[in-house]
């Protein structure tokens, strides 16, 4: 009788057996060449974030470490102010002892990461001289940062809202030109259309020779350059200085007309040497600067020419208020254009027409009181459909 062999009978014992060292053997290979390749295209992923930050290093704004704002704001020592998107602070740059201006961002203005880079690579690129720069950001985890250029002579505010008159009529002129070419910038300047939506005095900053720069994008957007559609969730802006079709589309669509709006106020206000609504005016016809000032502009006057018999006015006064009333049409097509508008303050006071009378100045009888709350209610309005529309986007 033959004796089986050492090989036969080993091969019921494999045949058994060889599932079992499949999956303890090339299941972990598999699992392990996985992991090699998620690793791998991670390692791609995070050398290509490195290098677009060492481009933009070059091209943009600088990035800083948190450490880094605190050095050079000396422990927010030294506070500028306060606004609705954070806390502002005087900085020194090291080496060369350049100041900066530090906004801290707080609260409900920390947006997400990637929209905060978008951000600060958009606004990074723009070289305007009636532009705020944009020096460097900061983002760690919530803690965010803007380091913008320091402006020695603060914001607009301060000086046409003052007692004493700050600046001639010629000044001022050149400070609204100034404004008005930051702003076509913004429009027609760059790649993306930027609509800044919150174009108001106290966001004109002066540099040390009151040269003015457009600041303060906490509320801006950027559009195709050319599209006349911006959805309703851009609802937003200043009580005074937001633009009708913000509130109701029934006066026309969202755009850059938006920004003219806002900027016919300024332009009112830079005029008039006060706010536009003053609760505290002695009648109620000086109530509501834009009225007041048209029906004095339009006295004795023929239709669609200034009146003759304002000889109080100096021209460049009235070359500001009508330009300012142009701005303030209540349909946004009825509106010029910001590179219009720069060609209107270019242009001398006599070859300006008187647009048609706003909206708000019918009658020339405002209750101040009865506009701000009118316009307060109107822009709760607009911040609760903002907030359902977002709602309803997600």
């Amino acid at each position: 009788m033959r004796t089986p062999t050492c090989s036969s009978n080993l091969l019921p014992y494999m045949s058994t057996r060889w599932p079992v060292l499949c999956r303890f053997l090339l299941a972990p290979l598999a699992v392990w060449i996985f992991l090699v390749y998620k690793y791998w295209k991670t390692r791609i992923t995070i050398d290509a974030v490195e290098k677009f930050l060492r481009i933009q290093q070059m091209i943009g704004p600088t990035r800083y470490a948190y450490t880094d704002i605190v050095a050079l704001t000396s422990h927010f020592r030294d506070k500028l102010g306060q606004g609705g998107y954070g806390s502002v602070y005087k900085g020194v740059l090291l080496p060369g002892g350049a100041h900066v201006a530090v906004k801290m961002l707080e609260g409900n203005s920390i947006c997400n990461g990637e929209d905060f880079i978008s951000e600060v690579s958009t606004l990074g690129r723009i070289h305007h001289v009636n532009v705020v720069r944009l020096v460097g950001f900061c983002s760690e985890e919530l803690r965010r940062a803007l380091v913008y250029e320091y402006m020695p002579h603060g914001s607009l505010d301060k000086y046409i809202f003052s007692a004493e008159k700050s600046f001639s009529w010629d000044k001022l002129n050149e400070i609204a030109l100034g404004i008005a070419r930051g702003i076509n910038y913004l429009h027609q300047g760059c790649d993306m259309q930027i609509l800044h939506f919150d174009i108001k005095p106290h966001n004109i900053l002066l540099d040390s020779n009151f040269v003015p720069k457009v600041a303060d994008f906490g509320l801006a957007k950027l559009y195709p350059r050319g599209d006349s559609f911006v959805p309703l969730s851009a609802m937003r802006g200043t009580v005074g200085y937001i633009a009708p079709e913000m509130i109701s589309r029934s006066f026309g669509v969202i755009s850059s007309k938006s920004d003219v709006y806002s900027f016919g106020m300024l332009l009112l206000e830079m005029a008039g040497g006060r706010r536009n609504a003053d609760p505290n005016a002695a009648t109620s016809s000086q109530g509501y600067y834009p009225s007041w000032v048209y029906n004095k502009l339009t006295l004795q006057g023929e239709a669609g020419e200034i009146s003759p018999v304002i000889a109080d006015m100096h021209e460049l006064e009235k070359k500001l208020c009508v330009v300012g009333l142009w701005c303030i049409q209540m349909r946004s097509r009825d509106r010029p254009t910001m590179s219009e508008v720069m060609d209107m303050l270019e242009a001398g006071a006599d070859g300006l027409q008187m647009p048609s009378r706003p909206f708000f100045c019918d009658e020339g009888h405002i209750h101040v009181e009865d506009l701000y709350h009118f316009t307060s209610e109107l822009t709760m309005v607009s911040e609760e459909s903002a907030v359902v529309l977002e709602e309803d986007e997600e």
